[in-house]
């Protein structure tokens, strides 16, 4: 058995989501949205990093690590539980994050997303940008629209990510996950080849590159629904995100493609619950209506504010109107919502 499994049985004992080495300190686990430190271990030196990271990374993933100095893949513990890791070198050495991937897929209604989510898997094209933070829970909540699709359509599906996170076994679909770095050689490979597969559905991991953005873009205009995530916290950051990745000469072009192809952006935030027993995910979720498409090509992205707040009946909502109603329903204390808030006036007492 690799030594770090026994780190990663203590962290889940503790109800820990991640697991923090770094070289020169004391092992740490994130439980319940802070970092802790795990008790009974003595601070890790570079040889001891060494023999826990190269053990379960493998010869060539390792020598990657060190020429690189970054390293993203999957991790096993069979009949345990997954997890997502991520090397990196700094100042002090050796560094890994793992977090962990729930074994089990968990539905929609088991991670109490709005009941508007549902609507994404009954498109047939566009465009979905599920948005916010690392560690927001934006892999779990496009693992469980997906879910929601593989269950109750015919469809093919294609995931495009790195690592590999929520592994689907096909049910209703046909689910293909495709791993970068292993399977496909980038995501831009792997989304221009996803589609010319006939496929109905792709996931990109992470649109983190114009390439990318722009495939994304002419897959969903040509009928393809595309999921994807972009580490924004609004859906005007978003939208605007988008643009700026593009040269000045193609922004008209761009924003011409995403008036024609965004059917939703989802911005998710995790916060601490009022008891401090587990965390509450929160969402702005801005819809396609009639006003949408030119807001974006005049680059008014302001007034996606408004937009969402006159539409609540679509089930529209903007990040600080959920806040509020986490607060009201006692799921969260004021000072975690005044924290993650953009307009804080309205959680002042």
């Amino acid at each position: 058995m690799p030594a770090i499994d026994s780190l990663f049985r203590q962290m889940i004992e503790q109800k820990g989501s991640d697991l923090h080495l770094e070289q020169g300190q004391s092992p740490k686990a994130r439980i319940h949205g802070e970092l802790e430190i795990l008790p009974g271990h003595a601070p890790l030196t570079e040889a001891k990093m060494e023999e826990l990271l190269r053990d379960i990374a493998g010869d060539a993933r390792w020598e990657r690590y060190l020429s690189t100095g970054d390293l993203d893949f999957a991790y096993a513990i069979p009949d345990f539980a997954r997890f997502r890791a991520n090397y990196l070198k700094h100042e002090g050495g050796y560094g890994a994050v793992f977090r962990v991937i729930p074994s089990k897929v968990l539905t929609l209604e088991e991670i109490g997303a709005p009941e508007v989510f549902k609507q994404f898997a009954g498109l047939n094209s566009g465009l979905i940008v599920v948005t916010g933070p690392t560690g927001s829970g934006k892999s779990t909540t496009l693992a469980a629209i997906i879910d929601h699709i593989n269950a109750t359509q015919c469809r093919k599906i294609i995931t495009i990510e790195e690592p590999v996170e929520f592994v689907h076994r096909s049910q209703q679909s046909v689910v293909i996950h495709r791993e970068v770095g292993e399977d496909t050689r980038s995501f831009q490979t792997g989304l221009g080849g996803a589609i010319k597969s006939d496929v109905n559905i792709i996931l990109v991991g992470e649109m983190r590159d114009r390439e990318t953005i722009e495939l994304a873009l002419t897959a969903a205009e040509m009928g393809i629904l595309v999921f994807g995530t972009l580490h924004t916290n609004s859906a005007a950051k978003t939208i605007d995100r988008i643009i700026d990745v593009f040269p000045a000469k193609q922004k008209n072009q761009i924003r011409s493609q995403l008036a024609n192809a965004l059917k939703g952006i989802v911005a998710q935030q995790l916060l601490r619950s009022a008891d401090g027993t587990r965390r509450w995910a929160s969402h702005e979720v801005l819809l396609w209506c009639q006003a949408l498409p030119g807001i974006i090509r005049a680059g008014e992205s302001l007034k996606l504010s408004s937009v969402m707040q006159m539409n609540k009946g679509m089930g529209m909502q903007t990040m600080d109107d959920a806040l509020l109603e986490m607060v009201k329903a006692g799921k969260v204390t004021l000072e975690a919502a005044y924290m993650k808030a953009q307009d804080k006036s309205r959680f002042r007492n």
